[in-house]
């Protein structure tokens, strides 16, 4: 779980590496302008040979030479196709194929292509190395350790790219421990574990923090995550972290559903499993903190954690409830499983309360949402035009897909309620955009914010490609954003 790889920049000169990856374009030579002498002459031959092509995904391996135990060749396809994901994928299929083969030290050349080049691409590079190196193996057993990629050198040529690799190595921490919360199973990760490990990371990077729990709860009238929370055993929380100094001030908030069973309205039982990833939301939050803290992003900065576990039992909130929230509107419960967006009612109106100049949330919210995306990209809801760009901006330069979804006004008018003031579920259609609606009834008089659905590219379970288990989708994207005009904006 703690395990990290070095990733560092280099030459192709007196590597001492046990495998060199080199990648090509296809009816292209391989990208060689970092090597020289035998070692260039050994990469040149295995281009030579018959069959060689470079077409997408195509892989030729050859003897080493020198210091450097193998070779290999990786096939680009057409350079006009290839964008940031290809390199993203390029480099997790070389660490996939070089710790199956044991290889504890790698060598990779970078293609000369925009998408892989200067600062921006560098730390796009070692983002791409260090999620393909992440492995959540604190519960399997020790008998068999696993071989374990200990370093990464990049040759690239041209401009160094340091700074972009420690850049993207410091935002992909925060990813990981993303992943590694999101990772942990439901009998640990208990909402006051997560508050625990919020606390943590307060310590480590001096944020300041709150945990609210029952008692202040009830006081501050949270009705939203303590309903949720009320069947299971391990009881609701809320946490707020606040760092940093500056004219403008960002919230982030994160929901944190450390499983859901749907409660009473309860879930079918196949892949169940997997909704120990309705935390995401906060874990991005805790992986966002984190990456900031290490790049001493300016500004100021304050994070709200609604954590509950919906389960179901005889004090379980139900179908027919009306709950009263902490802003102090009323929800009357339609579904048990809409629970996310009464967690997040909590703390929206608690953040907007707090009248930030820019709000963003995070949330596994709905289904529709994957039906209408796939998974390997989130939905954005945002009433403001210049930040949805900006977000939008942000998750193109990182390669993390994000599409703009409505929010019309006849999705807030299908939440009226009867009794209470609304209701926590829409019409058949649209799922998302009335979830989306629902949040948009929290957020006080603010009116930059912005709601990503994130239950797509969260997590992939078992109907998805690639390695299964948290992805720490966000990460990047929002330290791009904050990096940039966010904490400005």
């Amino acid at each position: 779980m703690k395990h990290r790889i070095e990733v560092r920049e280099a030459t192709g000169e007196g590597l001492q590496v046990e495998a060199l990856a080199v990648p090509a374009f296809e009816n292209e030579g391989p990208a060689t302008a970092t090597l020289g002498g035998e070692l260039l002459a050994a990469v040149e031959r295995l281009a030579a040979a018959d069959g060689w092509r470079g077409a997408a995904e195509q892989v030729r391996y050859g003897p080493g030479v020198g210091g450097i135990g193998g070779l290999s060749l990786w096939g680009l396809g057409s350079a006009g196709d290839l964008d940031r994901r290809g390199v993203a994928s390029f480099l997790e299929r070389v660490v996939s194929a070089a710790r199956n083969a044991g290889v504890a030290r790698l060598a990779v050349a970078l293609p000369d292509h925009p998408a892989a080049r200067g600062e921006a691409g560098a730390e796009l590079v070692a983002r791409s190395l260090h999620r393909a190196a992440y492995r959540f193996d604190r519960f399997k057993s020790k008998s068999r350790p696993a071989p374990r990629l200990e370093s990464v050198e990049v040759l690239v040529p041209g401009e160094g790219i340091r700074e972009g690799l420690e850049r993207g190595g410091a935002v992909e921490r925060g990813a990981t421990l993303t992943r590694d919360l999101a990772n942990t199973p439901p009998n640990e990760a208990t909402p006051e574990w997560m508050a625990e490990r919020a606390r943590e990371l307060a310590a480590d990077h001096g944020f300041d923090i709150q945990v609210l729990g029952l008692a202040e709860l009830t006081e501050r009238g949270m009705g939203g995550v303590m309903a949720v929370g009320g069947g299971s055993v391990h009881p609701p929380r809320m946490v707020r972290l606040e760092w940093g100094e500056g004219d403008r001030t960002v919230a982030l908030v994160g929901k944190g559903v450390t499983f859901d069973t749907g409660g009473i309205s309860i879930k079918p039982s196949a892949a169940m499993d997997e909704m120990k990833y309705d935390k995401c939301g906060a874990c991005t939050v805790l992986g966002v903190a984190r990456a900031l803290a290490e790049l001493e992003v300016p500004g100021r900065f304050r994070a709200y954690l609604p954590l509950a576990e919906n389960m179901p039992d005889g004090s379980a909130y139900r179908p027919g409830d009306i709950v009263r929230c902490y802003d102090g509107q009323t929800v009357e419960i339609l579904n048990t499983d809409a629970e996310g967006r009464m967690i997040l009612a909590d703390a929206l109106a608690w953040a907007a309360e707090e009248e930030p100049d820019v709000l963003v949330e995070y949330s596994t919210l709905t289904g529709a949402c994957v039906v209408a995306l796939g998974l390997t990209g989130a939905g954005l809801y945002s009433p403001d035009d210049e930040l949805a760009a900006a977000l939008l901006a942000s998750a193109e330069r990182t390669g993390e897909r994000l599409w703009r979804l409505p929010l019309w006004r006849e999705f807030r008018e299908s939440l009226k309620g009867t009794h209470g003031d609304l209701r926590n579920l829409g019409g058949r259609w649209g799922g998302a955009n009335h979830a989306a609606a629902f949040l948009s009834a929290f957020m006080g008089g603010l009116s930059r914010w912005a709601h990503l659905d994130i239950a797509g590219p969260a997590a992939v379970g078992a109907d998805g490609d690639g390695a299964k288990g948290a992805t720490g989708y966000g990460v990047a994207l929002t330290v791009d954003w904050l990096r940039g005009s966010g904490a400005r904006a």
